[in-house]
């Protein structure tokens, strides 16, 4: 079983974004029984919460389900449990750093590397911008990235 964990700062726009579009794309490839998808964030202060409004209304839009999903905080069994570990930017990666710099087995990359050219490097915080048009359209690029890269990697 594969493991990916997607992280970002509170765990309620850009991740769960990423944990729903990249299972969705998991569940249209048949692989739910060999991917588990999950997300968390840097810091505490979402946690329970469901996605943000801007977030669902746009998965809404794209019939993208995020039931059940509720934000979490990175803790440090993360770096056991998960194969991947994909954060949104940089400062998510200097975090993770900062929580546990015991890499171990686990890939700890930004979703953007996967993408060649990517518009841009990190995935903004739609939080901050509102523009959660333009977070989805690098999120799904790199979901999509991704997904082909953990087939490549993993044989499936």
């Amino acid at each position: 079983m594969i493991k990916v964990l997607f992280i970002c700062l509170g765990n309620i726009c850009r991740s769960p974004m990423a944990e729903a579009v990249f299972r969705d794309l998991v569940e249209k490839d048949n692989l739910s029984d060999e991917i588990i998808v999950d997300s968390a964030g840097i810091g505490p202060w979402h946690n329970g919460e469901p996605p943000h409004e801007g977030t669902r209304n746009m998965l809404d839009n794209l019939s993208i389900s995020y039931k059940d999903m509720k934000a979490r905080q990175v803790h440090t069994e993360d770096w056991r449990d998960f194969d991947y570990m994909i954060a949104m930017d940089e400062q998510n990666i200097r975090d993770l750093r900062d929580i546990n710099d015991e890499t171990g087995e686990v890939t700890i990359a930004k979703l953007m590397d996967f993408v060649k050219d990517p518009d841009d490097v990190n995935v903004p915080d739609p939080y901050f911008t509102g523009n959660f048009d333009y977070t989805y359209n690098l999120i799904s690029n790199g979901c999509n990235e991704l997904l082909n890269d953990i087939k490549k990697q993993n044989n499936i």
